[in-house]
């Protein structure tokens, strides 16, 4: 029975994991301002010399699920758990991405055309030419996003494993929200780097000091977003050794502290 409460727990975590993770590299192509959303007017945030405002990725209303999840799977499968869903999670979405670009390069049918080639308001709407418009901005960014999403993982999963060596089973809190907001700090900017600088073309590629801020911003947002979700992070705990029972609980936790 312990061994198919542990496979199961694993198996809906990775679920919560790869659902989260693919669907915030699909969303993540549209961009939005979080001032709008709530009602507030521009930040106008000044950094290096760019007025900034907290214009994000849709991708990251979801992305703390992503490293909340890491670090539940962290605290009850140990590192080799998470170095497992992370790859397979690359996989997925290299799987994904690659069936999205054969997809646009199909012919679409005339009655499809036909069928939606206007929009609300009656004006002429090529809706291929939006769908491939749509599924194929994330293309340029995936090599980026992905080298991003790993090194992250992997820092996260280093920098929990080493306050765990410190706190015990005490300060939950500080492994999980403290690794979050440091492998954060890296994935934010790694992204940006790789995507807009380096494999960017020459007339688009933004200047570093552009890439800085921008990423400046997008960490403000997901620190403030770690440190916000901090409750979930007990609530989640709780659920799952109340799931588990308190001596299965504790020896999935002291067998991933040991990193077996």
């Amino acid at each position: 029975m312990e061994s198919v409460k542990k496979q199961r727990l694993f198996l809906i975590l990775t679920g919560v994991f790869l659902t989260n993770a693919i669907l915030a590299e699909m969303i993540g192509v549209k961009i939005f301002s979080a001032e709008s959303t709530f009602g507030f007017n521009p930040a106008n945030i000044n950094i290096l010399g760019y007025t900034l405002d907290f214009n994000l990725t849709a991708g990251v209303v979801i992305w703390p699920v992503v490293f909340l999840t890491t670090d539940i799977i962290n605290e009850y499968f140990g590192k080799k758990g998470v170095r497992r869903v992370s790859f397979l999670a690359v996989g997925c979405i290299s799987y994904a991405f690659f069936m999205i670009f054969l997809v646009t390069k199909l012919d679409p049918a005339t009655f499809w055309l036909d069928v939606n080639n206007t929009d609300d308001q009656g004006n002429f709407f090529d809706v291929n030419f939006a769908f491939n418009k749509i599924y194929t901005q994330g293309l340029g960014i995936i090599v980026g996003s992905l080298i991003a999403f790993l090194i992250g993982q992997f820092l996260d999963v280093y920098v929990f494993q080493r306050l765990r060596r410190i706190t015990g089973e005490k300060k939950i809190w500080l492994r999980a929200t403290g690794s979050t907001l440091i492998s954060q700090l890296i994935d934010s900017f790694v992204v940006l780097v790789i995507a807009f600088y380096i494999l960017a073309p020459a007339e688009s590629r933004w200047p570093l000091s552009q890439v800085v801020s921008v990423g400046i911003i997008n960490y403000i947002y997901k620190f403030t977003v770690a440190i916000v979700l901090t409750p979930i992070i007990y609530l989640g705990h709780g659920i799952i050794d109340k799931y588990l029972g308190d001596e299965l609980a504790e020896k999935l936790k002291d067998d991933a502290a040991a990193g077996q």
